[in-house]
């Protein structure tokens, strides 16, 4: 059973962090954050081809829907186009992880 989150204790737990800034969220997804947290300089949405997405997912186990799910969100660009609409689409960044070197290359890229 997953448990039971409450997004504004979680929000309120990490005001004060945020407010000051320098901080890398991580989350699957934009509409979790408070519209006053918007000062984000940069939202990243990371993407991957399908064939590589479909042999992660499988080898962790999952089955059914989830692959089905998480590759045709991918084909239509879901998140990239949920980060658009919830930030301002100047911030919004797409990038490849495919493999060790794209995710080396983003995260110099990212912290330059």
């Amino acid at each position: 059973m997953l448990p039971i989150v409450c997004i504004e204790q979680i929000c309120d737990e990490l005001e004060d962090l945020m407010e000051k800034g320098g901080n890398i969220v991580v989350y699957h997804g934009g509409d979790f954050f408070p519209e006053h947290w918007f000062g984000f300089d940069c939202v990243v949405v990371l993407q991957t081809e399908n064939s590589m997405l479909y042999d992660r997912l499988t080898k962790r186990g999952y089955t059914g829907q989830k692959p089905t799910n998480n590759i045709e969100c991918e084909i239509f660009q879901v998140l990239l186009e949920e980060a658009k609409e919830s930030y301002p689409e100047e911030i919004v960044v797409a990038v490849r992880s495919n493999t060790i070197d794209d995710i080396n290359r983003n995260v110099a890229t990212l912290t330059d």
